[in-house]
């Protein structure tokens, strides 16, 4: 009889806490537009796979009217659950129970499931939803959010980090998601700022909106802080099931493999790219000719155009792909895209996913502003993520290839393993035409019809110089291949190379250049 009491006494404090905030409080979150915090966990794990943990942890603040206050589950919800099968560890903010403010008990709930996933070598998956640290906490709060600054730290690498964003993320609550490896915000509900409107309008008296400030459109397009962009929290947890399907559980396994699909894409790939080098085309059309059944789930997609990565499959396996966008800026090398492509390859090489490169470049972005921006350093970041990764590392040039951004892409003189050259590449220190203009300037200059005779040097030059085949008389590419052959090639090469073993000099860390 004892024991029936007190299986009844723990459902009823089970279902008192798991009410968070209260039936009001749940109702104004659903009025925003807002799922519970609890619901949100449900939507995302597989059904009946979620397991709490430290569902009756309470604050311990007696100062500022706390000691009265109860704040069921301390305002967040941590747990275990698979998704497709997979098992990850997660934990969510509950908004409806003071906000979601992050105390210390709170941070410690956090740091625990983050330990916990560390230590069981599977993904994390925080939803952030919170009004910041808890002000009546004080240091104790801001002590919370160093501990869970250093777990992402030592995460990094080993196992993957998701943030979802889906409520207000402020202040020093914004560093743990810039930590992680994948940022995931939703249209008007993900606010992202380290500052709000109303001290930036108290101290510079300009007055801006939440969305404009720090809104999720800002962030997937703008400042490049998240990763995937959804209109619906639904379409975000749907990203996310696509993306742990495609990664590995941690760094000491490969990514799940699953039974392999030829490409659907119907555009033959020898017809993508223009018979006139001037003209753009679509790099995600190279893209979906390659992977099995045309599918390729792209990272970043709104920011930095200029370049694409992402992931997709070939034969089953997960391969990442970085390839230059020549719908925008001509697909140029420039801060931001260094940027976005350095961090990918690390991604890719600390979780074992090989590198596909797909070059149409004419180099880097020139101009005072990016200069003056800095993109030597942020060039070289590429240069050293791609010099620095060790998996397997495949080049394809489409079309361009001049200068430095040759180099930056994957060369041969920064390791990769097989380079390929489409016929229509062209390989060389510059375009044709400002070569022909600097080499044959005499010639150029003293004729009767100049621009007949620029027209006849820049036609020499492309003749002797830049066309894949002096590249390949030099062994710097593999081989000249027609399109149709490319996904048989990077078939065989990822086949060839999955035991490869890449020696390293002995070191603590490099030193990137930040």
């Amino acid at each position: 009889m004892s024991s029936k009491k007190n299986i009844l006494a723990l459902r009823q404090k089970k279902a008192i806490v798991e009410k968070g905030g209260g039936d009001k409080a749940i109702e104004k979150q659903i009025s925003m537009g807002k799922m519970p915090a609890r619901v949100r966990i449900l939507a995302l794990l597989d059904e009946g796979s979620f397991h709490e943990y430290d569902l009756f942890v309470e604050h311990e603040e007696q100062n500022f009217g706390m000691a009265s206050k109860e704040l069921p589950g301390d305002g967040v919800i941590t747990g275990t659950g698979t998704i497709g099968g997979a098992p990850v560890c997660i934990y969510a903010q509950d908004f409806t129970v003071m906000g979601g403010s992050l105390g210390l008990k709170h941070a410690r709930k956090i740091t625990k499931i983050m330990d916990h996933a560390l230590k069981m070598k599977i993904p994390c998956i925080g939803i952030n939803d919170s009004g910041g640290a808890r002000i009546q906490e004080g240091i104790g709060a801001l002590a919370g959010y160093g501990e869970i600054f250093y777990r992402n730290t030592m995460a990094s690498g080993v196992i993957p980090q998701l943030s979802v964003i889906l409520g207000p993320c402020a202040g020093g609550a914004v560093y743990s998601p810039a930590l992680t490896d994948f940022v995931f915000v939703v249209e008007n509900i993900s606010k992202m700022f380290i500052t709000g409107p109303n001290v930036i309008e108290t101290v510079l008296g300009e007055k801006i909106s939440q969305e404009d400030l720090g809104g999720a459109r800002v962030h997937a397009e703008i400042t490049g802080n998240a990763h995937f962009y959804a209109l619906s929290e639904m379409e975000c947890f749907e990203q996310i099931k696509i993306l742990i399907s495609l990664i590995p559980h941690n760094n000491e396994e490969r990514p799940p493999a699953k039974a392999p699909k030829p490409p659907k894409f119907r555009k033959k790939i020898e017809n993508i790219i223009p018979v006139d080098p001037k003209q753009p085309y679509d790099v995600r059309d190279v893209i979906f000719a390659l992977t099995d059944d045309s599918k390729f789930l792209e990272v970043q997609e709104l920011w930095a155009a200029n370049i694409v990565i992402g992931f997709g499959r070939m034969n089953g396996e997960t391969v990442g792909f970085v390839a230059n966008q020549p719908m925008y800026l001509a697909g140029v090398l420039d801060c931001d895209a260094s940027d976005k492509a350095a961090r990918f390859i690390r991604f890719c090489d600390a979780f074992n996913i090989p590198i596909v490169t797909l070059e149409d470049m004419p180099g880097y972005l020139p101009g005072v502003d990016q200069e003056h921006a800095g993109v030597i350093r942020h060039g070289a970041k590429m240069l050293y993520a791609y010099s620095e990764a060790t998996v397997p590392k495949m080049t394809v040039i489409l079309r361009k290839a001049y200068g430095g951004g040759y180099i930056a892409m994957n060369s041969r003189h920064l390791g990769a393993d097989f380079v390929y050259a489409w016929p229509s590449a062209e390989i060389a220190v510059m375009g044709p035409e400002g070569a022909a203009n600097i080499i044959f300037r005499k010639e150029i200059m003293e004729a009767e019809d100049e621009h007949a005779m620029r027209q006849e040097k820049v036609k020499e030059y492309v003749e002797k110089f830049a066309n894949p085949f002096v590249a390949a008389s030099k062994g710097y590419i593999d081989a000249v291949i027609e399109p149709s052959e490319t996904r048989e090639l990077l078939l065989h090469s990822l086949s060839l190379s999955k035991n490869k073993d890449d020696f390293r000099p002995k070191k603590k860390h490099g030193i990137p250049p930040f």
